[in-house]
């Protein structure tokens, strides 16, 4: 406030995504809710140039969504401030979205903790999202990603994302995160003081609990962003990889890291790569993004590439 000076960065989980995977040649369509006004527009605009469809937007309601945080702070963090309330998005009902239409031609359907959190009728918007992308057949994954400043309507985390979560066959997130959300104890109650093989057979006992409760998801991706190291797992069809181990020192910014991590997965993925080399180009976005100022990645898959393939 004493400089006068406040960045402004367009972002979200799923938009961070959305970036990742455009800039990696992905073909992606985003659907939100947004004011029909000119700031709006410039956003839509914004994003198009980015190669991210913006048709599926729903324009309706009066306010965008915002939150404030300190650079290089924590979306968990308690200095962060939602400003989410009777936004476009935080407006909008069930049936006002025409899913079937969105999701033409989509073989992919991607959402995050961070939507069903902030209302009951959001919930039941992403539910019915989540209808249609099954019946239609596309992959559905899933980023439990916890904001305890948004579940404040009066329900809690496990009582509305097991329901949504059914609809998965890729789940990401951590076994915190899990616990809080899904309602699977975790082994542990925090990462302090444990060696890497704890918290390796920590996710490992966290991974086999979901897949009991979770049968029709057949992926599961967990991460580790310590204090001063990051590295992460991957679960796919019974077999557990683990990517390389990063010194994240010195970080730039926290948000978003995960939301990079979950596009590389994707992208590997849509590229039929093998499941180390997917494991290790995600955790390498998620790294990389963390030494950029904002919510969305500006790395190529060069850059992703040159960072992981030590570990190739």
């Amino acid at each position: 406030m004493q400089k006068n000076s406040m960045p402004v960065y367009i972002g979200g989980a799923e938009l961070n995504v959305a970036h990742a995977l455009a800039s990696w040649q992905i073909p992606v369509k985003y659907c939100t809710a947004l004011p029909d006004h000119y700031l709006s527009k410039e956003i839509m605009e914004e994003l198009e140039q980015k190669n991210i469809d913006t048709s599926a937007i729903h324009l309706s309601g009066d306010r965008i969504g915002t939150y404030y945080l300190p650079q290089g702070a924590d979306l968990k963090n308690a200095a962060v401030i939602y400003d989410r309330s009777h936004s476009s998005f935080a407006s909008l009902q069930p049936g006002m979205i025409n899913w079937d239409e969105v999701l033409e031609n989509c073989c992919w359907f991607h959402f995050s903790a961070i939507s069903p959190a902030l209302n009951s009728n959001v919930a039941a918007v992403c539910k019915e999202g989540l209808e249609a992308a099954k019946r239609m057949g596309l992959t559905i994954s899933v980023d439990l990603n916890y904001r305890s400043r948004l579940w404040k309507y009066g329900k809690n985390p496990v009582e509305v994302m097991p329901e949504l979560t059914q609809y998965a066959t890729l789940i990401m997130g951590n076994i915190w995160a899990t616990e809080t959300l899904l309602g699977i104890a975790s082994p542990l109650k925090e990462s302090a003081g444990c060696s890497k093989n704890k918290l390796i057979t920590a996710a490992s006992e966290s991974m086999q609990q979901l897949q009991k409760q979770y049968p029709g998801a057949h992926t599961f991706a967990y991460t580790y962003r310590l204090e001063k190291e990051y590295f992460a797992l991957l679960q796919h069809k019974g077999e557990i990889l683990m990517s390389g181990d990063y010194d994240i020192a010195n970080v730039v910014d926290k948000a978003g890291s995960g939301d990079c991590f979950m596009g590389g997965v994707i992208y590997g993925f849509q590229n039929q790569h093998p499941t180390q080399r997917i494991i290790d180009f995600a955790a390498a976005a998620a790294v990389g993004k963390l030494f950029e100022a904002g919510d969305s990645t500006k790395q190529s898959i060069q850059d992703v590439t040159k960072r992981a393939e030590r570990f190739f």
